[in-house]
């Protein structure tokens, strides 16, 4: 099923008994591109090396796509009686162009695909040092709101500074929007998150988690966040990267214009209008205009953690890796943005990953991307356990 023949998207169903609403799996088979020329290994080889499976798209989605086709297999070659359908969704788009995945899936497909839950990417088991610490399940996630800085001013020649230099005024702009510390909002998915990590995390770490908490230690604790922990950090506002940057065209010309174009990453209730104007106070720069992007994907509010879906996927990880489970908001974009608006019960899970891997080049769309052999086989028993019990799976072989 393709809304571009080059760009198939493939969705398999078995049939249920019908007695409970269908449990949708869901990957995506596309990667982000690949620089020849920084891989050691073939980047589309699947190579193996030293216990490990290396290739662009191992940890992005390759595993849940692996994990999801597996169990169909199994479920089919097993005679399974399930009490839903399960419905698997390879999607071809979510890296580069959701339109042409999920987006056209669900505007134009819906019946094909509309379940009670679903399972997706983001989320997973947290190894420190070889030693999986625990395991994270996506409930929400925050949404992309791009902002434009267009900085204006005089032009000139480069032989003679100006105060007013666009560049110059962007610039300031970009570095104050950098450093500063927005409002620190939780929700019950991120409150849970860290209220259960201050009783997982080592005592050092569990103190700054508990500090959150601390109006007098916050800040310091959100900062030492900042630096070492960016996705714990990202959790607690609405984040800004900035990401490009134009401006200038030969190298003796002064430009009269420079923009920079910001990542923003939105909590899925804030309010954007206002937060915008925050953001042109913390400016404080009448020669830089905020320009605000149009919005890309919808977004909703935490999935229960109190659900028996929730609950099935605590238990599967448990029996997998025999280690506790905590609630988690994806800082990215995933395709169960799409779906939750739609009343899917959408959760996001993954494979086991080793922390160091992230600062050693390891990691998702990195050069290197790997995933071990050994994750990759859990990865398949914890989908098993967690499928074959929210379908209600009954074995007659």
């Amino acid at each position: 099923m393709a809304k571009e023949a080059t760009r198939p998207n493939l969705i398999a169903r078995l049939k249920g008994n019908g007695s409970k609403k269908p449990l949708l799996i869901m990957g995506h088979s596309d990667t982000v591109k690949i620089d020849p020329s920084k891989w050691t290994l073939p980047p589309f080889g699947a190579s193996h090396n030293d216990g490990y499976v290396y290739g662009r798209g191992t940890l992005d989605d390759k595993a849940n796509l692996f994990a999801g086709m597996m169990t169909m297999l199994m479920l089919k070659r097993t005679g399974a009686v399930t009490d839903r359908d399960v419905i698997l969704v390879s999607e071809a788009g979510e890296e580069s162009n959701s339109a042409v995945g999920i987006g056209y899936l669900v505007a134009e497909h819906f019946p094909k695909i509309e379940a009670e839950a679903c399972l997706a990417e983001g989320g997973g088991v947290i190894r420190r040092a070889g030693k999986a610490r625990w395991a994270t399940v996506q409930t929400v996630e925050k949404y992309p709101a791009r902002i434009q800085l267009v900085a204006r001013g005089p032009s000139g020649h480069g032989s003679r500074p100006l105060r007013g230099n666009a560049i110059v005024h962007l610039s300031g702009a970009i570095e104050k929007l950098a450093y500063w510390d927005p409002p620190m909002k939780l929700n019950d998915t991120t409150r849970t998150c860290f209220e259960k990590l201050a009783t997982l995390a080592d005592p050092e770490e569990a103190a700054r988690f508990r500090d959150l908490f601390i109006p007098e230690k916050a800040a310091a604790a959100r900062e030492y966040l900042a630096q070492n922990e960016p996705g714990l950090y990202s959790m607690l506002h609405t984040s800004i990267s900035p990401n490009m940057i134009e401006g200038g065209f030969q190298a003796n010309v002064i430009p009269s214009e420079a923009t920079a174009t910001l990542d923003v990453r939105a909590l899925p209730d804030e309010d954007l209008p206002a937060f915008h104007e925050l953001m042109r106070k913390v400016i404080n720069d009448p020669a830089v205009e905020l320009v605000p992007g149009a919005r890309t994907r919808p977004g909703a509010g935490p999935m229960s953690t109190k659900s028996e879906f929730y609950g099935a996927i605590e238990a599967a990880y448990q029996k997998t890796y025999g280690i506790p489970t905590l609630p988690f908001m994806g800082t990215g974009a995933t395709d169960m943005s799409q779906l939750r608006p739609k009343g899917v019960q959408c959760y996001g899970v993954g494979a086991a990953r080793d922390d160091e891997d992230l600062v050693k080049g390891f990691g998702p769309h990195s050069d290197q991307e790997r995933i071990s052999e050994d994750a990759v086989y859990k990865h398949l028993q914890f989908f098993w356990s967690a499928v074959t019990a929210i379908s209600g799976a009954k074995f007659t072989k």
